[in-house]
């Protein structure tokens, strides 16, 4: 019973630390959204993306993620087995990749305090890709828990199917993007 208690944690914490990371990386390219503003627009719209960035980053995001971690480990440490399992060890090299993701999204945060109103250098094609980041992580760590051996086993369909999803991904956010420029 304890794991499964822990199991629904793990699982609530996951979906409200992605829900931080997906809405974060929007506040990116909102801020960015705003570099033909005008001044003034520019100014009250950075200060609150700033805040914004910040806010959900402090009491959302990394509280998920330490309770989502903590959860894991917990779950880990109550069922040593997972640890001789590959889709485990797969799911685990996931995790070091939204580690990393993590990091990125920590950064940038930082460097929007920093900037204090200025503009953001990254473009803003590179700040909706990197949105989506996250949706592919959450993508393969979803597929490996649930298929568990069944992503070892078909392992060259799912990569098929997974590079189809983020190609289709990409290019819609490209059209989008697109569309978005040729419309204003």
């Amino acid at each position: 019973m304890l794991y499964t208690i822990i199991k629904a944690l793990h699982i609530i914490f996951m979906v409200s630390y992605f829900a931080g990371i997906f809405y974060l990386v929007r506040i990116f390219v909102y801020y960015k959204d705003t570099d033909g503003f005008p001044e003034e627009k520019k100014k009250i719209l950075r200060e609150q993306y700033i805040f914004m960035a910040g806010r959900l980053w402090n009491i959302i995001t990394v509280p998920a993620g330490i309770i989502m971690a903590v959860c894991g480990l917990v779950m880990i440490f109550l069922n040593t087995g997972l640890m001789k399992t590959p889709w485990f060890h797969l799911k685990l090299t996931f995790l070091v990749g939204l580690a990393f993701y993590h990091y990125w999204c920590w950064k940038k945060v930082l460097e929007l305090k920093k900037l204090n109103g200025a503009e953001l250098d990254t473009a803003n094609i590179k700040l909706r890709q990197a949105n989506e980041i996250a949706t592919f992580i959450l993508f393969l760590v979803v597929f490996t828990v649930i298929l568990k051996n069944g992503v070892i086993e078909y392992w060259w369909q799912l990569i098929t199917g997974f590079f189809v999803l983020v190609f289709l991904i990409m290019m819609t956010v490209k059209l989008v993007n697109k569309s978005k420029k040729s419309n204003t």
